[in-house]
C-alpha cells in the first residue's frame, strides 16, 4: 500500500513562491495529481503528471505559474507554485493512481490514494 506525505506548505505573501513535495512510501505508482480545497469550497484539480513525466496537465487558473514534476528514483512528486495569489490559498493534496485507472487525470476519480494535505496561505 502506498502512503503519501506532503510537505512544503506555509504562509507566503502574494507574488511569492512555494515548492510542495509529496513523498510516496511503498510500491511505485502511476499518475500523480495535485488538488486543492479552498476554504468553504469543493476540492479542485490543480495539476497532474504521468509516470514518465511526458504528460502534464494544469488547471487554467494555475497554468504558467505552477509546475509539476516528479523524481521516480526518490518516489517523490513536486509542485512548484510561483507568483502566488491570495486565491491560491487552500489545503493542497497530492494523490496517486496505484493501479492504472482509466479515468481522466484531471478528475479525482483517477486517484485511489491521497495524502493528508498541506496548508498554503497567501496573504495580500
Amino acid at each position: 500500500q502506498v502512503q503519501l506525505v506532503e510537505s512544503g506548505g506555509g504562509l507566503v505573501q502574494a507574488g511569492g513562491f512555494l515548492k510542495l513535495s509529496c513523498a510516496a512510501s511503498g510500491r511505485t505508482f502511476s499518475t500523480m495529481g495535485w488538488f486543492r480545497q479552498p476554504p468553504g469550497k469543493e476540492r479542485e484539480f490543480v495539476a497532474a503528471i504521468s509516470w514518465g513525466g511526458s504528460k502534464t496537465y494544469y488547471a487554467d487558473s494555475v497554468k504558467g505559474r505552477f509546475s509539476i514534476s516528479r523524481d521516480n528514483a526518490k518516489n517523490t512528486g513536486y509542485l512548484q507554485a510561483n507568483s502566488l495569489k491570495p486565491e491560491d490559498t487552500a489545503v493542497y493534496f497530492c494523490a496517486v493512481d496505484s493501479f492504472g485507472s482509466t479515468w481522466d487525470a484531471r478528475t479525482f476519480r483517477r486517484y485511489d490514494i491521497w495524502g493528508q494535505g498541506t496548508q498554503v496561505t497567501v496573504s495580500s
